[in-house]
């Protein structure tokens, strides 16, 4: 950690005393961290046992060029942090103009390289690509059945079914493709088509959204768990393996939002959430994934890496329900909506910096863990809206001291939570606090949370103080209240209800939780006036069903959300020495409960949260 000169020491002692008495509040608690830390100042050493990274077996061809197949697995691994292995299916000779021959080894030696594997290095997920021939989707199938039968902790199974390349060509015969939906289908947990393959598995074309996700449904018929329709082919382009064409008429409304983006269509087969628990991140009801569409010939390798990044991310999360440390929420609960979209950010950044080597397309750049809000995606209710479409934002916002203008407001340093009358009026009168949220639990008549939210709304209007209501949007929006703070869970009862466009029409703000990279995702979606994210800590204040993130999670958030979307961190920040790791860590506003509500003099505690969210000092990286 860099040191910061001009903290008071008093502040200074805090962060030591907190950081070597809990690890949650290190910068390294993250499965990212570095894996290792060695002293040698006075000629001892002090390291500590580097990390074992989770291992990504990667079953496909060679790519002679180096842009596709093992080679861009083995580079996305890595870069996703796991270690990767390699089972070679087939050997291709090939550069960026296009492949000149492929060389199957004896399904044997396949046999050979997986038995050697499995015998020393077994992996928490498994990428499958290229096949070749049929007897080679054999062999993986039959490795699969012994794997499944043998381990008793979970292994990933991501299939890329590679079947017509980028440029439309046919690269599986038909007595391969059945063997690989017979033998390896009913084992893949994530199948990934692009455009023509998807429409080569169906028999038809796919040119309307609506046609991508009636195909996925046909597609989780073949025995997979999940499907991830990938949406680098705009519904525009065509290819001649296409057996039969569309009956419908193609409008442009259905063809401009996939010139504009990039969006992937996900759809899962596991069974739908419990009522009020769902999310609109959940795959069982299909989601749309959306990143921008860079202009750029060089997209070699995209599906590769894609699959291989999908694979890794899922591997991280299983290794961190695993592991004897920690675990770290955003990879604890990590499933595939939250791979896929950490894998779609992956590739867009390396298409977003993609460069030709050789005469003909280059590869996708192999980059690193996602951590551009330009490229990470968002999952978007309506997959028909395009740029030239109608796109209004929640409430804009800014984070404290983030504007010279006026007239929009800007977020507290701090948001204090309570649940009482009570504690709003008091703290609506406390110098330095400018926004207050208020959370109900206690009661469940709706007359009764009306009149308590419209007596603090009063208090909060007469002085100059703004007041955002947990969860009950109708009686906030009654009350002239600024601004609703939602979680996932009442997100997609809210957007069911047409809350959302309630909202908007009568000018209310909205604030939204996230935990895991989907919800993340979902939240983006919606663009809201600010995005929260916890619980940074372990705390006893709320019940939850997430890990703590740590402060690593903090900064990757604050890197994954637009610069403009002010960013809150809640959940166990309950001093000043807290408060002041997660504003280095990137956070623009904390949401506290017990440092104020406990405290023995809640102003001074104000102000000096205030004070550890306002210095300017140079963040640690």
């Amino acid at each position: 950690m860099h040191r910061h000169h001009s903290l008071v020491l008093v502040l200074s002692l805090f962060v030591t005393v907190i950081c070597s008495k809990t690890t949650s509040l290190s910068l390294a608690t993250s499965p990212l961290a570095s894996p290792s830390v060695a002293n040698d100042t006075d000629g001892k050493s002090d390291k500590k046992v580097p990390k074992k990274p989770p291992i990504v077996y990667t079953i496909a061809g060679s790519d002679s060029g180096g842009g596709a197949g093992i080679q861009a697995d083995l580079h996305a691994i890595h870069a996703m942090g796991c270690h990767g292995c390699s089972a070679i299916t087939c050997l291709t000779a090939q550069n960026s103009k296009g492949v000149t021959g492929v060389h199957a080894p004896p399904p044997e030696f396949l046999k050979q390289q997986l038995k050697t594997l499995l015998d020393d290095l077994p992996p928490r997920a498994i990428k499958i690509g290229m096949l070749g021939t049929s007897e080679l989707a054999k062999v993986v199938g039959d490795f699969l059945k012994q794997l499944f039968s043998q381990r008793k902790e979970k292994v990933w199974i991501v299939l890329d079914p590679v079947m017509i390349s980028t440029s439309g060509s046919k690269l599986l015969d038909e007595d391969a493709i059945d063997a690989m939906i017979e033998h390896i289908f009913p084992y893949a947990d994530v199948v990934t088509p692009n455009k023509f393959e998807a429409e080569a598995l169906l028999g038809r074309s796919l040119t309307t959204p609506a046609e991508v996700e009636e195909g996925a449904r046909e597609l989780l018929k073949l025995q997979c768990r999940s499907v991830l329709i990938k949406g680098g082919h705009t519904l525009l382009e065509s290819s001649t393996t296409s057996s039969a064409t569309s009956s419908r008429t193609i409008t442009a409304e259905d063809v401009q939002s996939t010139l504009d983006f990039a969006q992937d269509y996900l759809l899962s087969s596991d069974p739908p959430v419990a009522d009020g628990n769902q999310r609109l991140c959940d795959a069982s009801q299909g989601v749309w994934l959306r990143t921008p569409r860079w202009d750029t010939d060089n997209t070699h390798g995209t599906g590769c890496t894609l699959s291989s990044a999908i694979a890794s991310a899922l591997a991280l999360g299983e290794e961190s329900r695993h592991s004897a440390e920690e675990p770290v929420g955003a990879f604890s609960s990590m499933d595939i909506a939250d791979a896929c979209c950490l894998a779609k950010a992956y590739v867009s950044a390396g298409i977003q910096k993609g460069v030709q080597l050789g005469s003909g397309p280059g590869p996708v750049a192999q980059t690193g863990f996602p951590s551009s809000y330009e490229n990470f995606p968002s999952i978007v209710r309506n997959e028909l809206q395009s740029r030239t479409m109608d796109d209004e934002h929640f409430v804009s916002i800014t984070k404290y001291g983030g504007m010279d203008d006026t007239t929009t407001p800007q977020l507290g340093r701090i948001l204090p939570i309570v649940d009482t009358v009570e504690w709003v009026q008091r703290l609506s009168q406390t110098a330095g606090v400018t926004d207050i949220q208020l959370r109900i639990k206690d009661l469940s008549d709706k007359e009764t949370i009306s009149d308590r939210v419209t007596t603090c709304q009063q208090f909060c209007q007469e002085n100059g103080v703004r007041l955002w209501i947990n969860d009950h949007w109708e009686v906030a929006i009654q009350a002239g209240c600024f601004g609703v703070h939602v979680g996932q869970e009442d997100l997609w009862q809210c957007v069911n209800a047409g809350g959302l466009e309630k909202m908007k029409a009568k000018g209310v703000a909205l604030g939204i939780s996230t935990h895991s990279y989907g919800e993340l995702a979902a939240a983006l979606g919606v663009k809201p006036s600010y995005i929260s994210m916890g619980p940074v800590f372990a705390t006893s204040s709320k019940k939850v069903a997430f890990d703590p993130q740590g402060l690593e999670t903090v900064s990757q958030w604050r890197k994954l959300i637009p610069p403009s979307i002010p960013f809150v961190t809640i959940g166990g920040i309950n001093n000043v020495a807290a408060a002041r790791l997660n504003k280095i860590a990137g956070s623009d506003c904390i949401a506290v409960i017990t440092a104020v509500t406990q405290s023995g003099d809640p102003a001074a505690s104000v102000a000096e949260l205030n004070s550890a969210m306002t210095d300017n000092d140079e963040r640690d990286g």
